[in-house]
């Protein structure tokens, strides 16, 4: 940039020319200034050093000595965001040495770089104002790492009391150290502020806590034991009962079906949670306990109707994802998205009903009756829909599939904000239903710009009605549809470019 235009607030330094390059293009920059100039990122509160896997890794060294006489160079002291993600060459102690002198820090990616336990003393103990860490993936961090970033034992004092977010996604137990559910326990605790801990064993954690059977455990020495924390987090006594600890946590990773009970119980205000549903019949009662849930997934073991889930799905939900179930009725899906009129995004994986995997004929009159009788869908805030079906046996007559076409017409009419839409495997034409869909009155996919149809029955016709309709595409994925072909594909690109559309049609 020209020294005289006006500083920025965030420089990412990604370009095509490599991250090393970068950084000496930046650090040459900065010592180029003319007399008088304003500091170059002066006023930076953004960094982000993206590392770019097509880079040979002999010139790792090379990169360090342009990175860092250019974080060196200029003034830090308002950076707010450092992104290393990857940067695995940048040794420990000089990553020290770095987080040292950013006292402004706020968000702070250091995942799948050489982040050590001296590493997060230095964050913990430089980085008062932190709101999210990330150390996903870094080889070098033990579970006793992770007590450093949340109290200074040689300070005698905590950590990083503003931590909101922290992900050690891909961190494993090891032989003599701490017990990782343990740790993952003292964190919950020492920090006051925490509300997303993303580890497959937070929840186990959670639970740990809910049954404050700690038993005086220090994890290391000069670190407060796990009950000392505990005390300090009860809630006022009633007599006779035992002290009620709660956590601020809003998002949770990985909570399995036994769990739920005591993770509601903990963790109240939860906004975000992945579920994973086992072998027992029927849901657990403590999954139908929050009302502040926002975003839902529930992967599922074994196979479930998905007229299960139906009972404790509610109109706060903004996110809703499902895999592992299978569609009973093709009504039941019409009932779950009524249920969920405020979805912003809904997905689905789903094994299709019994019936289509069969070449009898589809009894087609109470279905006909079903679809007619279905109240208009009304999804006014849904931006992004996925269906994905698996293969349903090895029928030769396509299903009819006359109420899930229905459904799917329903909600292309009265999805005004829908911008992203995948209908993957489906094995009944889509046809009809995006031309009534389409059909006036009504301005429906105006604001639709990803479509995937994927191994699904589609014409070439209802591509080209979609590429000719008023919506704002810009990426058409067709792999797989028994109905296009590459004269089709061909054709379709020609279009494309014809009428000037700035359009990109994938097919294989």
């Amino acid at each position: 940039r020209d020294v005289n235009e006006p500083p920025f607030l965030v420089c990412t330094l990604t370009s095509s020319l490599g991250l090393s390059e970068a950084a000496r293009f930046c650090a040459a920059r900065v010592e180029k200034q003319p007399c008088g100039a304003p500091p170059l990122l002066s006023q930076a509160s953004a960094l982000a050093f993206a590392h770019r896997p097509s880079s040979p890794r002999k010139h790792g060294a090379s990169l360090l000595t342009p990175l860092f006489s250019f974080l060196f160079l200029v003034p830090r002291q308002n950076l707010s965001s450092l992104d290393l993600h990857g940067c695995s060459r940048i040794p420990c102690a000089t990553l020290v040495d770095l987080i040292e002198g950013l006292p402004s820090l706020i968000k702070l990616d250091l995942s799948e770089t050489q982040c050590d336990t001296r590493v997060l003393s230095a964050v913990g103990s430089s980085c008062r104002r932190l709101r999210k860490l990330d150390v996903s993936h870094c080889k070098r961090l033990v579970a006793a790492s992770l007590l450093h970033l949340a109290y200074d034992p040689s300070a005698g004092s905590f950590c990083c009391p503003w931590l909101q977010g922290l992900s050690v996604e891909g961190l494993e137990p090891i032989r003599g150290s701490p017990d990782l559910v343990q740790t993952l326990a003292f964190l919950l605790l020492a920090l006051p502020s925490l509300q997303a801990l993303l580890h497959g064993l937070a929840a186990k954690a959670v639970s740990l806590i809910h049954a404050q059977q700690f038993d005086g455990t220090q994890l290391a020495p000069g670190f407060p034991s796990l009950e000392e924390l505990a005390r300090g987090r009860q809630s006022p006594c009633v007599a006779e009962e035992s002290c009620r600890i709660t956590l601020p946590l809003k998002r949770l990773t990985e909570v399995e079906e036994p769990l739920l009970p005591t993770v509601s119980a903990v963790c109240p205000g939860l906004e975000e949670v992945v579920v994973v549903l086992g072998d027992s019949p029927g849901l657990s009662h403590g999954f139908w306990s929050w009302e502040t849930l926002t975003h839902l997934t529930l992967e599922s073991v074994r196979k479930r109707r998905l007229g299960e889930v139906l009972p404790g799905l509610g109109a706060q939900l903004c996110s809703l994802s499902l895999g592992g179930f299978f569609l009973e009725d093709e009504l039941v899906f019409h009932t779950l998205l009524s249920r969920c009129s405020t979805l912003q995004v809904f997905s689905a994986s789903l094994a299709p009903p019994v019936a289509w995997g069969s070449d009898e004929l589809q009894p087609e009159g109470e279905a006909l009756q079903g679809a007619s009788s279905l109240r208009p869908l009304e999804l006014p805030h849904l931006r992004a829909f996925s269906l994905m079906l698996d293969p349903c046996g090895h029928s030769s007559t396509p299903p009819k599939a006359v109420v899930l076409g229905a459904v799917l017409v329903s909600l292309l009419q009265h999805s005004p904000r829908l911008e992203t839409l995948a209908l993957v495997c489906l094995p009944f034409s889509l046809d009809e239903v995006f031309e009534r869909g389409l059909a006036p009155p009504g301005a429906a996919l105006k604001h639709l710009q990803t479509l995937s149809l994927s191994q699904s029955n589609v014409s070439p016709h209802t591509i080209h009605q979609l590429l000719s309709s008023d919506n704002q595409l810009s990426h058409v994925s067709l792999g797989g549809c028994p109905g296009i072909h590459r004269r089709h594909h061909s054709a379709l690109l020609r279009m494309v470019s014809q009428q000037g559309l700035d359009v990109c049609i994938t097919w294989d």
